[in-house]
């Protein structure tokens, strides 16, 4: 039997035996070709003559990291132990290995064999006297068979551990989130609620069918004294102190550090008396003496009150506004005390009047320019694009800010006129530029307009301008307040080879987890952030964060407001894909605009120290 092995499968020469037993192998294998000669199979045969002896090998092949990949096993082996339990101790050892049952009795059921050494796919059977090309082809197809298994079992072992480190990833991401998120939203003083975080939960209470709710304003008076005459670590810890019975005393309501020794405050209520009422019970329990390191501090509160109806269309800036002109009226009239806002503080409910009749006329009367401000990309710092900025210069009141004259557009709905003017404006001036592109601000109010998409997509079309060289930047609240249709704007936008960019993030409502869901091509930092680089860890610490989770995701990431020498390293070391800021230069007018596109920038330290890469 091992000699016929041996010439079936390896085609070698066969041991030496009796002449009647040579005549038996000449008759068998005389008119068939060796396998040597019938296939490229280098098949490697171990034989055992007893069970024992087979488990043994098996063990010490296992041991060597070299396993058998199939067993031909006779039932019966006087004398020792028999082929089932010869195939049951194999297996036992080795789950792997193909085990074929040669015999020509029937001593036992397959069924009793797959009992013992099962699974049943990896026990075959061949009946004595067996065909050549039967065994042959049983032990080429599953030596194959077993590598295909082991292959498998391999990229199933390697897929797992892909999927287990992607799992960690993306825990780590959102670990990582979390902490920007609440360093976001959060003050690191007190760990109160931060001026971000008031701003949105004013947000929420502004929407749906709401109850009416109370904003307070809320600063101590004259604390520059403490720090003054205690210091800077006494005023701290002052602050905390506050901050801690003004939480105790809110109860279910909201308590947020603005700023300095200013908090803002946030709670449901019946009506104004009663809001009043409450806040003068919050402003007497700040009023008192603290211990603070080793020192008595008298201190008092004065407060501004707003109530709000959700149902009013004066916006959560608006309330703050209010609520800060009802503090100033507070300490005017002698500190220690509350004021509720009343029309007669808002000294600029006229100007206001004013302003949006005279942006009314300011098309018209050539009033308005659109200016441009390069951005430039991390390596090179090459002008890759530029934003467009409204500006207005009032015949009758001079220039006017557009942080005072977009809100009132918007408010009035001149939001729509203007933007289509600055769009115009903007398509046909990037037709001067070489390659960079025009990133333009589009309001909420606009981008919520049914049609969006088309009419923009028509506008740029007209112009000959390729889509790709126009960015769309929107902000947070613009995409967030009914996100479902947000993000189908923005994948029809991105669709048509439009560009688009997340205005000031991180002072809004989202996430980097949220903006997964949205088509964008990256974000842009608020100045806020930049603002402390070099002199706040939180800053530079968000900074961070945002950048690296942000290319996690694939976006870009724009920082904005960048203004020195300190910001652009730190920024360009955080990974920020693009920088903008008067560091690198100053908005300017049309013409300015086209010459310096023409033109590339200096990227050696000397030009910068000399003056800026860009100094209009």
């Amino acid at each position: 039997m091992h000699d016929s092995y041996r010439r079936t499968l390896v085609g070698s020469q066969p041991a030496p035996a009796s002449n009647a037993l040579a005549a038996m192998a000449s008759e068998l294998f005389a008119d068939r070709p060796s396998p040597a000669d019938a296939a490229d199979d280098d098949f490697c045969l171990t034989h055992a003559t007893q069970g024992r002896d087979a488990v043994a090998m098996v063990q010490e092949a296992l041991r060597d990291g070299d396993p058998f990949r199939v067993a031909f096993i006779d039932i019966r082996m006087p004398p020792g132990i028999d082929g089932k339990e010869t195939a049951r101790r194999i297996r036992a050892l080795d789950p792997e290995i193909n085990l074929v049952i040669v015999t020509g009795y029937s001593d036992y059921s397959p069924i009793d064999i797959a009992r013992a050494a099962g699974p049943a796919d990896k026990i075959f059977y061949i009946t004595k006297p067996f065909e050549v090309n039967e065994v042959q082809q049983t032990a080429r197809a599953l030596c194959q068979r077993w590598q295909v298994d082991a292959d498998l079992a391999r990229t199933r072992t390697e897929l797992a551990d892909k999927i287990v480190q992607l799992e960690e990833k993306t825990l780590a991401l959102a670990a990582n989130e979390a902490r920007a998120v609440h360093m976001a939203s959060h003050d690191s003083l007190t760990g109160a609620p931060n001026r971000l975080a008031f701003l949105r939960e004013l947000s929420e209470r502004m929407q749906g069918q709401r109850p009416a709710f109370a904003v307070g304003m809320l600063d101590l008076d004259r604390f520059k004294n403490v720090n003054d005459t205690l210091g800077h670590a006494a005023g701290d810890e002052l602050i905390r102190e506050v901050c801690q019975r003004l939480a105790a005393e809110m109860g279910d309501g909201i308590v947020a550090r603005l700023g300095g020794d200013e908090f803002g405050i946030l709670f449901e209520t019946g009506d104004k008396m009663d809001a009043l009422a409450r806040c003068e019970r919050i402003v007497a329990s700040c009023s008192t003496t603290y211990m603070i390191l080793g020192h008595a501090v008298q201190v008092s509160a004065s407060m501004g009150l707003v109530v709000a109806n959700p149902a009013g269309e004066t916006d959560k800036i608006d309330h703050m506004r209010l609520a800060d002109m009802a503090l100033y009226d507070a300490k005017r009239a002698g500190r220690s005390q509350v004021r509720l806002f009343d029309e007669s503080m808002d000294e600029s409910v006229r100007f206001r009047q004013t302003i949006e009749a005279g942006l009314r006329e300011a098309i018209a009367r050539r009033e308005l320019e659109v200016v441009y401000q390069p951005i430039v990309a991390r390596e090179r710092l090459d002008i890759v694009g530029f934003e467009a900025l409204l500006r207005w210069t009032s015949a009758e009141h001079g220039p006017i800010s557009p942080s005072v004259f977009i809100p009132i557009a918007e408010e009035s709905n001149l939001i729509h006129e203007l933007g289509d003017w600055v769009t115009a404006e903007a398509l046909s001036e990037c037709l001067r530029w070489p390659h960079q592109y025009v990133s333009i601000n589009f309001s909420p109010r606009q981008f919520r307009r049914q049609d969006f998409v088309e009419t923009l997509a028509a506008r740029v079309a007209a112009s000959g301008l390729p889509p790709h060289r126009v960015q769309i930047e929107i902000t947070e609240t613009a995409i967030f307040d009914d996100d479902l249709r947000a993000a189908e704007t923005l994948q029809q936008l991105r669709a048509l080879g439009f560009r688009v960019a997340l205005d000031d993030f991180g002072t809004g409502y989202s996430s980097l987890f949220n903006i997964r869901n949205f088509a964008l091509d990256c974000l842009k930092i608020d100045k806020s952030f930049i603002d402390g680089l070099g002199r706040e860890v939180e800053s530079a610490a968000i900074v961070n964060s945002v950048t690296h989770l942000a290319r996690s995701l694939g976006l870009g990431v724009v920082a904005e407001g960048v203004e020195t020498e300190t910001q652009n390293q730190a920024l360009r070391l955080a990974g920020c894909s693009h920088l903008q800021g008067y560091y690198f230069g100053r908005p300017i007018d049309a013409d300015a605009t086209a010459d310096l596109a023409g033109q590339a920038l200096p990227a050696d330290a000397a030009a910068r120290s000399a003056g800026g890469i860009v100094r209009p």
